[in-house]
């Protein structure tokens, strides 16, 4: 007796192909294999009646032309860029580059037919391809394991507050894959790499030819689409806490850093504005300590000028506008989520369930009825969206939760299963879509905790999740970055100086503040915040705002406050970076294999990253001045407890901030490269032993680079760069290209910005600013260069728009 999976590849070998009259769609009785561009490939096996609906992919395909070849049971189509070969016996499709090297093979595929409840009918799907033994992994999501390379891996893919999947893996030989799934699907990758989905109409995925990381991103975003610009405030720096309780708390935190001069963008309001959590999410200021939000919205902008972030979650309590609305159209799912009572104690009195529910993104009319409602805080001047729990929790986890039956996209019902791993792109976009109809002067700015596959296409910044307060966790986020970046979406950061971070308050409530364990790891995490794509500082059981760790003049808050000043000195060439990012779809951090490949040492390093094009970060992820294992209280005894004095008499130890200590970096082969804080130049391709105050981390810069350095500012804005210095740094030939426009509309998408080519000529040792190209309203009709090498002589030159060379 056969088995359904022997059935399916019975059937599977009968195939028939035929070449389509657009020469790019291969088609059988069981398998589709259609080029998309000359570079990218989809393969289907097994789906009789095609996909029931798509919520990634928004390409269509070109009229590629393609070669193709029979020789026996092996079919070849060729296009200018890769080869396709199919074993029509096996059914085993092999990728290869047009010199014939062996890219990407098959390995066992299976369909199982789903023989009972909401799905049957349909398949449990799974394909293998073989990998080199030593090709790295890249991608696949938010993963906390601390690793660059994920092979070695197995686990099940399924969104959560702390990991999140995009279903998108890279390798090292310039290919990717994008798996076209959004059920749970079991990752193994100790053996080559498997991909099991729970359902699927068929097997369904994309083969992406890019010759190097950028070029599989580019790839990727030409599938699913290309990352819009953010407003200019958005890349200062973004204040938050768990949470302000009152609107005086809030607007006490804006006042006092512009009265001390600490510059910030952002500042964010948490959860419980709305009060009981029998109202929750109401999207209104229910709160009693919140009668006069408004004002407190007037004066963040008007007063401070500052903006302001709200969270709003993907559930609602049942006293809400926005649960009524929704249960009685049957938008509501049944599973237990956050919070799991409607009382505000801890832990949960469970006899007084908070009856809050999940909404279903995926319908058009539940995605109208979420934006209806939180057009209320758009009206208000709300400048952007914290988007929390768009995993979303899932609590008292049962199995039978999926099975769920739900409207999965309009006109199509089935289980929530099916479309578990889009939930987050789903609502994502739905709020993106909305305000992107009403709103043209304001561009969208999301915050979110969970993403997949496209949604880089809203400019969702997603951040990894209420990650704990450890160096060990420190360490984590820089893969979890870079990884996440290399599934094609630019933005993402962390909550600086981690979310948990109560067990270093040994004295007392607030105590961390004046721990110096923390306040190492606060500073350091800091110093890696200033070089992510978003600047964020944010917890709970400590308070993350400046002045609480001391005054100026005084080595930990000058340490943080020199961050955000190298931050906003970064600016020109951060938001240049994001022209390019959203031009020619480039990435904010970059994996060192993505600008190295040929450098072994990097294809696996998860402590360095390259940010932008120009700048080698390699933050400090390891205690220099204090232990990484945290003391307690009842371990005092140890410390010279002779300042600091705590609660109670308690005192924790003096440190002496001002010793340097060293700290080992490796300089990435073929290039040469010079230490931004002293100008020292060195080669790559080598391990060398730093010098490290707490006041800055190892930062290095490219031979070749131009280096925009903008001026001392509170916020982002303030200044024009009508005076801006450029660092050139010798040892390669460079280019760069400064960016401007109106900063918080979309009239760039219309052409209103500006392009100032810059290229470095590195043996005539000259600088040419080429011809401005563009305009906007209000843009600098000309302005000041302060040209020089790493301790070479200033230039000044005057621009106005015209060509400029500059001998250095």
């Amino acid at each position: 007796m056969q088995s359904e999976t022997s059935f399916i590849e019975i059937t599977m070998r009968k195939i028939f192909l035929t070449l389509t009259a657009t020469l790019c769609a291969f088609t059988a009785t069981a398998q589709v294999i259609t080029f998309y561009t000359p570079q990218t490939v989809r393969v289907q096996k097994g789906m009789k009646d095609g996909r029931r609906y798509d919520f990634v992919v928004t390409a269509k395909p070109e009229a590629v032309k393609v070669t193709k070849k029979t020789k026996g049971d092996v079919v070849t189509y060729a296009s200018s860029k890769i080869v396709v070969t199919v074993d029509t016996r096996s059914q085993q499709v092999t990728f290869s580059d047009t010199k014939g090297q062996t890219l990407l093979a098959e390995g066992s595929m299976a369909l199982t037919p789903i023989a009972n409840g909401p799905e049957q009918g349909r398949y449990r799907v799974r394909q293998s391809w073989t990998l080199d033994k030593d090709e790295p992994l890249y991608g696949v999501g938010l993963l906390q394991n601390g690793k660059m390379s994920q092979r070695g891996e197995k686990r099940l893919m399924t969104q959560s507050n702390l990991e999140d999947f995009a279903n998108v893996f890279q390798s090292q030989k310039g290919y990717g894959i994008y798996w076209d799934n959004y059920s749970p699907t079991e990752l193994d990758s100790r053996d080559g790499l498997t991909l099991e989905s729970q359902v699927g109409e068929g097997i369904d995925y994309y083969f992406m030819y890019g010759g190097s990381a950028d070029g599989v991103i580019s790839e990727l975003r030409h599938l699913t689409g290309h990352a819009p610009m953010l407003p200019l405030w958005t890349y200062g720096f973004h204040q938050s806490r768990e949470r302000y309780k009152s609107q005086e708390e809030l607007l006490e935190v804006v006042n006092k850093y512009r009265q001390l001069g600490v510059p910030f963008d952002g500042i964010i309001q948490d959860w419980q504005y709305w009060g009981s959590n029998y109202n929750w999410n109401a999207m209104e200021f229910l709160n009693e300590n919140f009668q006069q939000a408004q004002r407190m919205i007037d004066d963040v902008h008007k007063r401070y000028n500052a903006h302001m972030s709200i969270s709003i979650w993907a559930s609602f309590g049942p006293n809400t506008k926005g649960y009524k609305q929704m249960d009685e159209k049957g938008y509501l799912m049944n599973f237990e989520t956050w919070p799991q009572s409607g009382l505000p104690f801890w832990p949960p009195r469970m006899d007084y369930p908070s009856g809050v529910r999940c909404y279903n993104p995926f319908p058009a009319e539940a995605r109208d009825i979420y934006w209806q409602n939180l057009s209320r805080l758009h009206k208000m001047g709300i400048d952007a969206w914290w988007m929390d729990s768009t995993d979303p929790d899932h609590h008292s986890y049962k199995e039978s939760d999926l099975d769920e039956v739900i409207t999965t996209a309009d006109g199509q019902r089935g289980s929530y299963r099916s479309v578990r791993n889009a939930f987050p792109l789903a609502t994502v976009e739905g709020v993106y879509d909305h305000q992107r109809a009403v709103d043209s002067d304001k561009r969208v700015f999301i915050l979110t905790r969970s993403n997949f596959a496209g949604q880089q296409r809203t400019g969702a910044n997603t951040w990894s999740g209420d990650i704990g307060s450890s160096w060990e966790s420190l360490r984590k986020q820089i893969p979890i970055c870079l990884n996440y970046t290399l599934t094609g979406n630019p933005q993402v950061n962390t909550d600086i100086g981690g979310f948990f971070a109560g067990s270093y308050n040994t004295l007392g409530h607030n105590s961390a503040t004046r721990n110096p364990q923390y306040q190492e790891l606060y500073v350091r995490w800091m110093q890696f915040g200033a070089l992510c794509p978003m600047m964020r500082s944010h917890g709970t059981d400590v308070y993350r705002e400046l002045y609480y760790y001391g005054k100026a003049g005084e080595p930990v808050y000058d340490a943080l406050v020199d961050a955000l000043r190298l931050r906003y000195r970064l600016i020109p060439y951060i938001y240049s970076t994001s022209w390019q990012v959203a031009k020619h779809d480039d990435s904010f951090m970059r994996a060192l294999v993505m600008d190295f490949p040929k450098d072994k040492k990097v294809w696996d390093m998860n402590s360095e990253y390259m940010f932008g094009r120009s700048l080698l970060a390699v933050p400090v992820t390891h205690p220099l001045y204090t232990t990484e294992k945290v003391v307690r209280t009842n371990e005092l005894s140890g410390w010279d407890k002779t300042a600091n004095n705590g609660e109670g008499g308690k005192a924790y130890p003096t440190i002496d901030w001002s010793k340097t200590h060293t700290y080992e970096v490796y300089l990435p082969a073929e290039t040469t490269w010079y230490d931004y804080w002293s100008g020292q130049s060195m080669k790559g391709g080598q391990t060398i032993t730093a010098t490290i105050p707490l006041s800055h981390s190892p930062l290095y810069v490219r031979a070749g680079s131009i280096l925009p350095i903008g001026p001392d500012v509170q916020y982002a804005a303030e200044k024009p760069w009508d005076d801006l210095e450029l660092i050139v740094y010798p040892g390669a030939d460079g280019t760069f290209t400064l960016y401007e426009d109106e900063g918080d509309n979309y009239n760039y998408e219309h052409g209103a910005y500006t392009e100032i080519p810059m290229t470095w000529k590195d043996k005539s040792r000259t600088l040419t600013i080429g011809n401005r190209s563009g305009s906007f309203p209000g843009m600098l009709q000309e302005r000041q260069f302060r040209v020089h090498t790493p301790g070479g002589q200033t230039k000044t030159v005057r621009y106005k728009g015209g060509r400029v060379t500059v001998k250095l």
